[in-house]
Parts: structure tokens; sequence; C-alpha cells
């Protein structure tokens, strides 16, 4: 593995020195005598991390962090003051222009090398977060590449699903995490050929057949991780078409036994669907498609969360007009 890159700051020689002996054999090292030289050499190396002083001549460590944090380039690099200023004014300062740690001088050793792995291992789950983010966004895309007349559909029935899992008492963290597992529902649609998915009339009962393979293809390729967005992702992608009184697909489960967050996206699906305009089809009234998946209470939803869905439409309204206006 490569070792990360440090960009160490400070006009006293001396305190480089120590830094370099602390660090050295662990990272990579980069050195600046100056807050210039130091802004210089962030934008040509682009370290992991900075460890800078504070009290330089010239340009001091405070304007240097905001100047850091005000270019794009090196905005995201974790600073870590280390300073022999130890007022707590001056270490609130600090964190104020954006550093995420402070150390006080003289540095001890143990101390420095805990820090620093501390933030580039938060950094890692931060990257690592961001790919999870990006593969969950490709995923639901590829559901419906062939669904030209979607636009926004899959991101605002998952804004609409993390609404109705909060209405339902779920604590923040699944909330959060349903609405990124919601937009995956259809990625088996990838598994479904084009002639299929893109008839321009009702399919015939062999085609339907081949139609509801979407469900157990989308958990087969979700499966895969142990992730637990992936794991939820899983489940609505295979339960999503279940039914509350057991005439759904594929497996015909009844009531509890549908894992709750395939209930849930189920009514935000169905919901979202009804209010878009498709060729096929006008758009649906709020009144009309709330009153449409009130029929469905009991048959094809669970009525506990139709209940909830209903007390939180004007919030659902919300959403709706925040995403049409991204949309236009």
């Amino acid at each position: 593995m490569i070792p990360k890159k440090i960009l160490v700051v400070d006009d006293e020689p001396d305190n480089l020195r120590v830094l370099q002996q602390i660090l050295k054999g662990y990272y990579r090292l980069l050195f600046a005598p100056s807050g210039q030289r130091a802004l210089e050499a962030a934008v040509r190396h682009r370290p992991d991390l900075i460890l800078l002083d504070i009290m330089m001549p010239g340009m001091n460590g405070y304007e240097v962090c905001q100047k850091l944090k005000a270019n794009p380039v090196t905005a995201l690099i974790p600073v870590i003051f280390v300073t022999a200023m130890n007022d707590v004014a001056d270490e609130a300062k600090g964190f104020d222009v954006g550093a995420v740690d402070y150390i006080q001088k003289p540095v001890s050793g143990s101390i420095v090398l805990r820090r620093v792995l501390t933030h580039l291992n938060l950094v890692r789950v931060q990257e690592l977060e961001d790919s999870q983010r990006e593969a969950i966004h490709m995923l639901g895309e590829a559901g419906h590449y062939n669904d030209t007349d979607t636009g926004v559909h899959i991101w605002r029935m998952a804004t609409y699903s993390r609404a109705l899992a909060e209405a339902a008492g779920w604590p923040e963290h699944l909330a959060e995490q349903i609405e990124l597992a919601a937009p995956m529902h259809d990625t088996g649609k990838i598994g479904i050929p084009d002639a299929i998915l893109k008839a321009p009339r009702k399919l015939t009962a062999e085609e339907w057949v081949i139609m509801k393979q979407h469900a157990r293809i989308g958990y087969e390729i979700l499966s895969k991780s142990d992730a637990p967005i992936f794991v939820m992702a899983a489940q609505i992608a295979h339960c999503h078409h279940e039914k509350w009184d057991g005439s759904g697909y594929p497996q015909g489960l009844v009531g509890e036994a549908i894992p709750e967050a395939a209930r849930i996206v189920a009514i935000a699906d169905v919901f979202d669907a009804l209010t878009m305009k498709r060729p096929y089809k006008l758009p649906w009234s709020f009144e009309d498609s709330m009153a449409e998946i009130e029929r469905g209470s009991g048959f094809h939803f669970e009525p506990r969360l139709v209940t909830c869905f209903a007390g939180i439409l004007p919030r659902i309204a919300r959403i709706k007009e925040e995403w049409d206006r991204k949309e236009g």
C-alpha cells in the first residue's frame, strides 16, 4: 500500500524536524516553511492531510486554512493545527476556519500519530461512503435505463419512502438507509429483454411471466453484498410487488412476512407512478391517487402504513414540488 502524504507546515526548522522524526517511516512527508509555500505545495502535491502551525510570519495558520478551504482543489484536505497557542478561543477559531483537530506544542509523538491516523481513517470512511452512493446511483439508473419516460421517478419515490418510514417511526439512520436503498428496487429490469420492457402494448401472459422475473433478478444481484444498504435494497427488490393479502409476486407473501421496507416502497412507488404523466395516461391528482392507495388498504398495502402516508400528504406534496423544480 502506498503511504499517505502528509504536508507539515512550520516556520521553525526545529519543529519540522521533531514532526519528521515522529512521522517518518509511516507516511510520505512534505515540508513547507511558510503559509505561501504551504498553499503552493497543497495544490501541487494534493496531500492527504496537513499539519499546520498557526503563529507564522506573513500569513498565519488561520489565513492559510481559510485559503485552503476556499480553493476547490484543496478544500477537502483535512487540516490539523499544531501550535503552542492554548487558549480556548484560539482553539475555537481553528475549528471555525475549517480545521478538524488541534494538537498543542510541545507535541507528544504518540498523540500526533494517533490523531493523524484517526483523521486519515475518517477520510477513508468518507471515500468509501461516496463510492457506495455512486454505486447506488448507477444501479438505480441501470434498472430504469430503458424506461425513457420515468424522469426522476426513482429518486422522488425514494424521498417519499424516507418520509413514510419516518412517519412509521423508523429511526433517522434507517430512514436515510431506505432512501438510499429504494432507488435500486427495479435493478433486476436489466435482465429483462428490451422487447418486453419497451413493448408499446399490453404484455402477453407469457411476456408477463418474464417481466415478473425482475424481482428475483434484482434480489440476486443486490444480495451479493452484506452491506446493510444493499441487504435492505435486496429485500425491497425482491418484495416490492408482494401484496398485503398474499396476491402479489414472486413469493405470494402475506402481511408482515413482507419486509417492512418493501411495504413502504410499494406505497411510495405506486403513488408516484399514479401522479406521473406517462405516454399512456395523464397524471392523477393527489386526491385521486391517495384514494387509490386507500382502496388498496388491506389488500395491496398494509393499512397502518396507508394511514401514516395519508397523514403526511402535505409533506409529500412539498417533496413533489421540489423534484418538479429540479426536473424542470
